[in-house]
């Protein structure tokens, strides 16, 4: 396995030769779209033959019931959890399902020894995010216990095989009792066999303030729950100003806090499957970033004429370009093969138990090609 970064004048044809494999083998890993064309700056994962792994990794990726048929069939492969996004609940105890089907993802995860997870939201009936709902569930023993009756009978009927809870922008105040809800929901599932995650805010030290951070224990969550999910990204956000989307050094400060707080071997690193796209010059509160994936990301910087830079820094790769017919700047943040070994590196560096994506909902072959060629994917 080899990355290589083009160069002026580099083609598909020329890049083949150079490295003794086909010129559909490197179309096919890198997704390269007729005529072929490459990016100056561009990273091509070069397939050598499946290198000596020497670590299992766990490896989760949420998606969308709507997620398109082949694209989960092309990432199922590669991947120990699906974690269907999402249900939500009332203040009652009540689950509310996903707008869309989610038991044809079941069945697909079935067909490929994929656990499906089932992942809970404060998503109330009416399909929006109330942060409000929490407080009524974690303070509430009955409507708790009534939540927690309904997800082991939802789990049993379909098929989930575990459950990850998503809960974001818990008041300061709650921490503990969430912590308490979770320890309830751990439990309880271990009974039957199911095993819980819970996703966390990157913290970098336990004083850390923001309503992101204060409602999650680090310490008291690692120890009830059988895994967690650092969500490492979105330093870059589609509200804030060009930035990468999960720069190494930030990523490196949260893991180096979380494994004081957290056996490692309990911490899955999150990791973003897209990029952003910003108009220029950016206006705190005016300017919102375009979300893309990282296969379109190439294909505008061709489009564009753009020349795909490398921060060193943040071990991400970024480009600028002006917009054709309109003359507005934008600035591309999005992640590539360099980044993403990076990304594994840290795992493998501090033994965490895997990584979780965030989201499947677009094909970024080459980074599958990469992971699986440099660790095996627990099944």
């Amino acid at each position: 396995m080899e990355i290589y970064v083009v160069n002026v004048g580099d083609t598909v044809s020329a890049i083949a030769n150079r490295f003794g494999v086909s010129v559909e083998q490197i179309i096919f890993d890198n997704q390269l779209v007729y005529p072929y064309l490459l990016a100056v700056g561009q990273a091509l994962f070069i397939n050598l033959g499946q290198t000596a792994q020497e670590h299992t990794l766990e490896v989760n990726g949420y998606a969308y019931p709507f997620i398109s048929p082949w694209v989960l069939e092309q990432t199922l492969p590669y991947l120990s959890n699906l974690l269907v996004f999402s249900y939500g609940f009332t203040s009652e105890g009540e689950l509310v399902p996903p707008l869309w089907d989610d038991f044809p993802l079941i069945q697909a995860a079935q067909r490929f020894n994929t656990a499906p997870i089932l992942v809970l939201t404060p998503l109330g009936p009416d399909g929006r995010f109330n942060n409000l709902l929490i407080s009524s569930i974690v303070n509430s023993a009955d409507a708790a216990a009534n939540l927690i009756e309904n997800l082991v009978e939802l789990m049993q009927t379909k098929g989930y095989r575990g459950i990850d809870i998503d809960f974001e922008y818990i008041l300061a105040g709650d921490r503990d009792a969430f912590t308490a809800f979770v320890r309830q929901v751990a439990e309880t599932m271990r009974t039957y066999g199911y095993r819980t995650s819970v996703a966390l805010a990157p913290k970098t030290s336990a004083e850390q303030t923001g309503l992101l951070y204060q409602g999650k224990d680090y310490p008291a969550l690692g120890e009830v729950a059988d895994s967690v999910l650092i969500m490492t990204y979105e330093w870059g956000y589609t509200y804030g100003p060009p930035l990468a989307v999960a720069p190494i050094n930030q990523v490196r400060r949260v893991v180096e806090y979380a494994i004081t707080e957290i056996p490692p071997e309990k911490i899955n690193l999150g990791i973003p499957n897209y990029g952003y796209d910003w108009p220029l010059p950016y206006e705190k509160g005016t300017t919102r970033a375009t979300t893309i994936g990282n296969i379109q990301a190439i294909q505008i910087a061709l489009t564009q004429g753009a020349e795909i830079s490398y921060d060193e820094l943040y071990q991400s790769p970024f480009y600028q370009y002006i917009e054709l017919n309109t003359d507005v700047e934008h600035e591309v943040w999005f992640e590539d093969v360099r980044s993403l070994r990076q990304k594994f590196q840290l795992i493998e560096e501090f033994g965490l138990r895997g990584c979780g994506y965030w989201q499947i909902m677009q094909l970024f072959r080459a980074n599958w090609l990469l992971l699986s060629n440099l660790f095996f994917i627990e099944k």
